[in-house]
Order: structure tokens, then C-alpha cells, then sequence
């Protein structure tokens, strides 16, 4: 896990500006004279903060961190005056629950202020907070926001400062046929699944299984996606557990050693997001433990009510995702692939056009784009890749996908970077084998009818770049690997491959 890419060493970089904002937060919290559950909260919104905002540009995540306060201090406000009345209360969380949700449908900005929304109402249930604690709450909430966003846009920005291609969307459709409304119906049933299960387990731990329910939602588009997060949630907790008995209770919450440990945990929540959901949740169950054990509470048997809400969130998920309007695995994936297929046509013609010496004409960002996609490709096939997945057929065709798609994302780069020597020049092969691959990823996404026709090669004009005759192997790997394809995706998908 600690030795997984790292180019640039972005992850590293960021988890470091994250322990550095988040221990600058709970450092002006501490020194204003803010009480211990205030300086928990201003480091908690801190990380969400540095965590959830990712906007593709510098100034778009500015804007997003600007508006963190707009729907987090009414959050707070209304958790705070529902706290003794749990009915209320709860009624308030499912409706926080489905509205978060729901606003994934306008990208990072809409997940982020969802997720922050979430998450002021669940630190209210951690800290059992009530009214009267409001404006230190409010207080701890800015002073974290203020200290973040200096250290994000200030004195360490990492980002760059012109925008990236634009992170794909999740495949789209209208009222119930969009994911993000699909998964807001899910998402709120399956919380109050967990809310009544939990609160039955303990009237006062219970918002662990909402939480657990709520954070296995996120970044999925489908049921199969669901279900592995949820696996992946419950085995970094139990690991998170296991350490936390051996660390955090020892500790018995003394400052010194917990602060330390709590900003071991943020880096380590930073640096192993994007590479292993488990082991992000096991440095969250740690910090959850050692914050429990500042504020006095923590003992064993809170560790093992800590196993038991996180079994129950993540059955509840499991059973919505089952039953509550189901996005197939495959309907999910057959999206995701239909896009990098025709991002790889769009990359091949840019690439052409460049070879023709068209200076308008850029690959480079379409090459970036399609690297996303195959992100989103690969986990989408996860749940049919799983060791544990009893599908081998599918597991079978989702491995030669993968590869496949890879192969095709390795002859482009070539192609792409070919294009950009300025002394390549055209030849009427390259227009000809371009005009095959456009073919052939037709051949794969669309009907039989809708296709166009492929023109007759014109003949060869006589050419000595060596350049050229390198992006014609690359326009032929590319041909063949689209040929392979056809097979895993033309075919029945539980039948077993043909043998080649």
C-alpha cells in the first residue's frame, strides 16, 4: 500500500498540507479558548474541507470551500435544536441524508457541500452537542474553514493553477433514470435502516451505522460497487479495532501521545484514499478511538459497539442497493466503457489531425481524459475482479477488458506523443488506419445501423519519417485491440470466453 505509485509525489504532498491545516485548525481552536468538543469540530471540518473539495481548478475549489459554511452552520444549528427530540431529529437526518445526496448530480461542488452537510449533523450526534454550544460550534467551524483554506490556497498550493481535462461525470439520465437520484432513494433508505438497527443495538452510539451507510454510498455508482466498499469498510474497521485496543486505550486520552497518533491518522487517511478504501478506514477507526479517548469515553467495549454499528451500516447498504431501484454492475460498467472507447476514437482523430498539421488540433488532453475514464472503468469492474467473486466467467471477461483497454490507453499515449513532433509529417496510410479504428470502435458502441461507412484507403504517398511509420504500429495495435474486444463485450456475459 505505502509503496503504490505515487507520480509527483502528490499523495505525500497533499496528506503532509493536510496534517499541517488540520493541526493549524484545532491550534487556533485551542487557543482562542474553545472547549475540547469545539476543537474536535474545527479539526473535522478542517479535514472535510482539505478532503471532500475537488474541483477541477484552484479558484472553482475556493469558491466550493467559500460555500462550506452556507449549508454546514444551518446543519449545526438544526442538529443542535433537535437534540432532545429524537423523532425530529431523526426525521432531519434522513432528509440532510437524501438532499446530500442528491446534489451529487452537480458534480464535486454538489458531493462536497453534500458531505459536509452530512457531517456536521453526524460530529452534533459524536459530541452530543446542544443548543447552548452552538456558537463556540459555529466559531470552531469558520476558524477551521479560515485555517484550511490558508494553507490550500496560500502558503502550500499544490494545485495547478490552470485547469485539468474535466473529471467525467457519472453516466446521466433524467428523475429516476440518473444515478444520483437512484442512489439518494437508496442512500435514505438504507440510513434508516441503519438508524433503526443501530438506536435498537445503542441509544446513544447508533449514528455510527448512519455514518457507515452514508460513507459506503459515496463514489459508487452500482450495486456491485456498493457491496465491495461495504467489504472493504468493515475489514479496515475491524483491523482499525484491533489497533485501537493495543494503542488508543492504553493511552487512557493523554494529550500529548493522542495529538500525535490523531495527525499519524490524517496523513494516513490522505495517503491511502485513493489507492485502498480499507486502509483509509482503518486510520479513520484509530482517530476515531483516540478522540474518544480525549474526551473520556473510550473502553473496549466501545470498540466493540464500534464493530457491530459498522456491520449493521453496512448491511443496511447492501440490502438497499439489492432491492431499492438496483443499478446492475453491469449496466454501470457497459457506461463507463462505451465512454473510454469513444474517448479513444476522439483521441486517435485529434492525433491524426496533429499528424496532418492542423496546430489547432491537441491530443494531449483528450490522452488525460481517457486516463479517467479507465479509472472509472476499472472500478466499475472491481466487484467482478474481487478475489472473493464467484463469477469466474465474468471475472474472466472483466480482467481481458481491463487489459485491453489498457493496451489501447498505451498505443494512444504513443500516438499522442508522436503527434507532437513538430517534424512528423502526414502520409495518406495514417488517415486510412485512422479511419479503421473509428470504425472499429463504432463497430463496438453503436448499433449495426447507425455506423458509417469506411472509405477506401487512398494510395500511399512516399514518406521516410520514421515517426510515421511508428504511429502506423500504434494505429495497428490499437486496431487489434479493439478487434479483441468484441468478444468479452459482444458476447452472453455469463458464458464462459471462447478459448482463442
Amino acid at each position: 500500500m505505502f509503496v503504490a505509485p505515487d507520480p509527483g509525489l502528490l499523495r505525500l504532498r497533499t496528506s503532509a498540507r493536510a496534517v499541517l491545516g488540520v493541526g493549524l485548525a484545532v491550534a487556533a481552536a485551542e487557543l482562542s479558548g474553545l472547549s475540547l468538543p469545539a476543537s474536535i469540530t474545527s479539526g473535522l471540518a478542517a479535514l472535510l474541507a482539505l478532503f471532500t473539495v475537488t474541483d477541477p481548478t484552484v479558484r472553482r475549489q475556493a469558491v466550493s470551500t467559500a460555500l462550506l459554511p452556507a449549508v454546514g452552520l444551518p446543519v449545526l444549528a438544526l442538529a443542535t435544536s433537535l437534540h432532545g427530540f429524537p423523532w425530529l431529529r431523526d426525521a432531519a437526518f434522513l432528509a440532510v441524508v437524501f438532499f446530500g445526496v442528491h446534489a451529487r448530480r452537480w458534480g464535486p461542488r454538489g458531493q462536497a457541500l453534500g458531505i459536509f452537510a452530512f457531517m456536521m449533523f453526524f460530529a452534533t450526534q459524536f459530541l452530543h452537542a446542544v443548543p447552548g454550544q452552538l456558537p463556540e460550534l459555529y466559531a470552531a467551524v469558520l476558524m477551521a474553514l479560515g485555517a484550511s483554506s490558508a494553507v490550500r490556497f496560500g502558503f502550500w498550493c499544490i494545485e495547478r493553477r490552470d485547469p485539468p481535462p474535466a473529471v467525467p461525470a457519472p453516466p446521466g439520465g433524467r428523475r429516476l433514470s440518473r444515478t444520483t437520484t437512484r442512489q439518494a432513494f437508496q442512500c435514505t433508505l438504507a440510513c434508516a435502516l441503519a438508524l433503526g438497527i443501530g438506536q435498537a443495538i445503542s441509544d446513544e452510539r447508533w449514528y455510527w451505522a448512519v455514518g457507515t451507510t452514508w460513507w459506503i454510498f459515496v463514489n459508487t455508482a452500482s450495486r456491485g460497487e456498493t457491496l465491495v466498499r461495504g467489504f472493504r469498510r468493515v475489514v479496515g474497521t475491524v483491523a482499525g479495532i484491533a489497533v485501537g485496543l493495543v494503542v488508543a486505550v492504553p493511552l487512557h486520552g493523554a494529550p500529548v501521545p493522542t495529538a500525535a497518533l490523531v495527525a499519524l491518522c490524517v496523513f494516513g487517511i490522505f495517503y491511502t484514499a485513493a489507492p485502498s478504501y480499507s486502509w483509509m478506514m482503518f486510520f479513520v477507526t484509530v482517530m476515531a478511538g483516540l478522540l474518544y479517548g480525549l474526551l473520556g469515553v473510550l473502553h473496549p467495549g466501545l470498540l466493540a459497539l464500534r464493530f457491530e454499528q459498522t456491520a449493521v451500516g453496512a448491511l443496511a447498504a447492501a440490502l438497499a442497493v439489492a432491492v431499492v431501484l438496483p443499478v446492475t454492475t453491469h449496466a454501470a460498467t457497459d457506461a463507463w466503457i462505451q465512454r473510454a472507447l469513444l474517448c479513444v476514437r476522439l483521441c486517435t482523430a485529434e492525433a491524426a489531425r496533429r499528424l496532418g498539421r492542423d496546430e489547432a488540433a491537441d491530443p494531449a488532453p483528450r490522452v488525460a481524459e481517457l486516463e479517467q475514464l479507465l479509472g472509472r472503468v476499472r472500478t466499475s469492474l472491481a466487484p467482478l475482479v474481487h478475489p472473493l467473486s464467484p463469477l469466474k466467467a465474468r471475472k474472466a471477461r472483466a480482467l481481458q477488458v481491463i487489459e485491453l483497454l489498457d493496451d489501447c490507453a498505451r498505443q494512444v499515449r504513443g500516438l499522442a506523443e508522436l503527434a507532437a513532433d513538430p517534424d512528423a509529417s502526414h502520409d495518406t496510410r495514417l488517415t486510412a488506419a485512422c479511419r479503421r479504428v473509428e470504425a472499429a470502435v463504432e463497430g463496438l458502441v453503436l448499433p449495426e445501423g447507425d455506423r458509417a461507412a469506411v472509405s477506401p484507403a487512398p494510395a500511399a504517398e512516399p514518406h521516410h519519417h520514421p515517426g510515421l511509420e511508428r504511429a502506423l504500429v500504434h494505429l495497428h495495435g490499437l486496431e487489434t485491440a479493439l478487434a479483441e474486444l468484441a468478444a468479452p463485450l459482444r458476447s452472453n456475459p455469463r458464458a464462459p470466453l471462447p478459448s482463442s
